[in-house]
């Protein structure tokens, strides 16, 4: 009986591992290394409007807008274990800046509600010109478990709020929803990496986005023409030790993620685009 519990517990979370996964799938609980996050960013992505200020980076967007709408189903192995959405909400106001709110929903399904219900809303404040996080909050509702953690960005001072503590942070840092809209603006080329610095439940760790090379998939939403791209940790980390993540961007200036996959110890993870609804471009 303690084995079968003990499997069980690896096939929840495993499951929970990708339905949490759309966010570019929280890649993001790892051991803290520094690093330059200049080596992110090129002349054609990037110009400082401003060098008195760390706020004012321009980054050119013609990825996504408000009202992109991207809905996923969640697999394990060949079962169907739930549904998500990622959403580009509206666009707001946030400490004098025009951001984006952007916000994900991780559902189960009937069948593993029974056993193990998810309901998770994760939620970005995202600057609009500079494409870095603001503010990010998640509400996890996962089985028995409940969560609700909140953190902010300081840009001018350099400084991340979470809980009691305030942490010192590189410029234009990541959290694990906005480093994706991040990525999917920058020019990706096959062999090559981006860098990004990110910041996720109290501490700073460094990530380097892979591109593995380009493929054709397959999926409810349609026939896409893809590029391969691998998160990978410069330091121990849940997939160092638990599996590996892929994810399929198309092969266009949208770069929409329309796959991803993870293999754990348990099997094989997936989440497969069925639907999806483009936002209006603008440019700031």
């Amino acid at each position: 009986m303690k084995k079968r519990n003990s499997r069980n517990s690896i096939v929840h979370k495993a499951i929970l591992l990708t339905i949490l996964a759309v966010g570019m799938i929280p890649l993001f609980y790892f051991a803290t290394i520094e690093i330059q996050l200049a080596q992110a960013y090129t002349e054609s992505d990037v110009s400082i409007m401003d060098d008195t200020s760390t706020v004012n980076r321009h980054v050119r967007n013609v990825a996504f807008g408000v009202g992109e709408k991207l809905s996923f189903d969640i697999n394990y192995g060949f079962i169907n274990a739930g549904t998500a959405t990622m959403e580009v909400v509206r666009l707001i106001e946030y400490e004098e800046r025009p951001c984006y709110q952007v916000v994900t929903r991780a559902l189960s399904n009937r069948f593993f509600s029974s056993f193990y219900k998810v309901d998770d809303r994760v939620e970005s404040v995202i600057d609009a010109a500079g494409l870095y996080s603001w503010r990010f909050e998640k509400k996890l509702r996962e089985g028995s478990y409940s969560s609700d953690r909140v953190h902010t960005i300081d840009h001018d001072r350099g400084l991340a709020f979470y809980q009691s503590d305030t942490i010192e942070v590189p410029p234009f840092i990541q959290d694990a929803l906005s480093v994706l809209y991040y990525v999917r603006t920058q020019a990706l080329e096959v062999g090559q990496s981006v860098m990004v610095d990110n910041f996720t439940d109290g501490k700073h760790y460094p990530l380097e986005v892979r591109v593995l090379g380009k493929e054709s998939v397959s999926v409810d939403a349609g026939k896409f023409d893809c590029i391969v791209v691998e998160p990978l940790l410069r330091s121990v980390g849940v997939f160092r030790h638990e599996g590996r993540l892929k994810v399929w961007l198309t092969d266009d200036r949208l770069k929409l993620p329309v796959l991803m996959k993870s293999k754990v110890l348990v099997g094989s993870i997936s989440a497969e685009l069925t639907d999806y609804e483009l936002g209006d471009i603008e440019v700031f």
